[in-house]
């Protein structure tokens, strides 16, 4: 971080300011290294509040967007938690240093291994991550207390409202031009959805890549 840490905390203040009042998430937005998630040709734009791409048609979320999910999961007991849309491993690397365990699933292989030596560098070791499609979730590590999903669907896939716990909570972004993000709570068989507002994310593709 060295280097980056005025930008950091200048980033910090800004989040504050727009709404991001959880002190836990507050302090791993800035001291986690947003510059070692993206091509070293971007690390100057590494602390503005903007999406940046990072190949293969995807992008690095925007922080405001990674602090405002990480915030409403914490809002709830999540210990073991599912990322749908590893991607750089940003939003990864934040959800490792505040719950238990983290499960990321990522479609595209080259990300996917790309994230995983990331997390490896940062010391970041109760993540396990997996190349598959994220429509299916990862059944055999299920039930999650929370669920995370950084790409948007055209409907909430079956799958993960499956695989979340009883009393578990999922964040999520529905839609395809219009896409609204959700949080849904499972209460045994019911599910409760609450609106947060509109967004923009890529959209979630069924599916795996090499």
């Amino acid at each position: 971080m060295q280097g980056f840490q005025g930008v950091a905390s200048k980033l910090v203040k800004a989040l504050q300011a727009q709404g991001i009042s959880n002190e836990r998430v507050l302090a791993v937005m800035e001291t986690t290294p947003r510059h070692r998630f993206m091509p070293e040709s971007l690390a100057h734009k590494a602390y503005d509040n903007t999406a940046l791409p990072i190949g293969n048609g995807q992008t690095i979320s925007q922080p405001l967007m990674v602090a405002t999910m990480t915030q409403l999961l914490m809002q709830h007991q999540c210990h073991k938690v599912l990322e749908i849309g590893t991607g750089s491993g940003y939003q990864t690397a934040i959800l490792a240093q505040l719950v238990e365990k983290v499960f990321s699933v990522e479609r595209i292989g080259a990300l996917q291994y790309q994230a995983k030596r990331r997390l490896k560098q940062l010391d970041l070791h109760n993540v396990a991550t997996r190349h598959g499609d994220g429509w299916e979730g990862w059944s055999s590590k299920a039930p999650f207390d929370g669920i995370i999903v950084t790409a948007a669907p055209n409907n909430v896939p079956e799958a993960l409202l499956q695989q979340l716990g009883d009393g578990g909570v999922m964040i999520l972004p529905v839609g395809e031009a219009q896409q609204t993000l959700y949080v849904i709570r499972r209460f045994g068989d019911q599910f409760e959805q609450q609106k947060i507002g509109d967004v923009r994310f890529v959209p979630l593709v069924k599916g795996a890549l090499l």
